[in-house]
This record gives structure tokens, C-alpha cells and sequence, in this order.
């Protein structure tokens, strides 16, 4: 069962910062698209924390960031691509979490967790 617990300081960012005005699900996708855009800060390194059907890395396994995916494979969720094996392949973000980055980067991939586990969708 997922903790929906509602934080308020984060419902207040989502609502009135990254979300705000976005009224469809596509606006609702590129807000979220825009915001990561502007707050990640590439590259950075991250370690999967779950696997996840169809994407190659697997939980405990730590990776490069280095860019927020094309919006156009942002339209449901949010992916970024990540350098494995010596290719650049698009993952889930939902799967990562950022170590040794900055704040706002941790942040932002925070806010992306909390809105899927709140069951939030665009």
C-alpha cells in the first residue's frame, strides 16, 4: 500500500509553482517536463531504487544522469536519459534517486515521487 501522507509544503509547490495554470493532461506533462528542465541539474549520479518492467537497470544499480528526455516521451511520465553500458537509454525517473547532487536537484525528483505516490496523474 503506498504512504499517501500529504505534505503540505510540497502540495502548495506543485500546486501554485509547477502545475499552476495547467488545466489538460498535456499541460499538466509539460509543466512537470519544464520544471525538471529548469531544476535538474545534469549530469548527476543516481541509484535505481526499484525495477521496473522494460527498463534495464535494476534497484541497488547507480548510474549517470546526464539529460531530461525529449517531451515527447514525457507525455505520461517523466523519463531521463541515463548512460549504461555505454549508451544513453531513456529511463522511468520514477526508478532513481539523485545522490551526490545539489538541492534542487534532489528536490525536484523528490516532488516527481511524492506526486506518483500520491497517485497523481496529469
Amino acid at each position: 500500500m503506498r504512504n499517501r501522507s500529504k505534505d503540505k509544503k510540497r502540495e502548495h509547490r506543485i500546486t501554485f509553482e509547477i502545475v499552476v495554470d495547467s488545466y489538460s493532461e498535456e499541460e499538466r506533462a509539460t509543466a512537470w517536463h519544464s520544471y525538471h528542465e529548469e531544476n535538474l541539474e545534469f549530469p548527476f549520479q543516481a541509484v535505481c531504487i526499484k525495477d521496473r518492467s522494460g527498463s534495464p537497470i535494476r534497484k541497488g544499480e547507480t548510474t549517470k544522469v546526464v539529460a531530461i528526455s525529449d517531451i515527447d516521451l514525457c507525455m505520461h511520465e517523466m523519463f531521463v536519459d541515463i548512460e549504461w553500458s555505454g549508451r544513453i537509454l531513456t529511463v522511468p525517473l520514477e526508478q532513481l534517486v539523485a545522490v551526490k547532487s545539489n538541492k534542487k536537484t534532489i528536490e525536484a525528483i523528490e516532488d516527481w515521487h511524492y506526486w506518483r505516490r500520491m497517485g497523481y496523474e496529469f
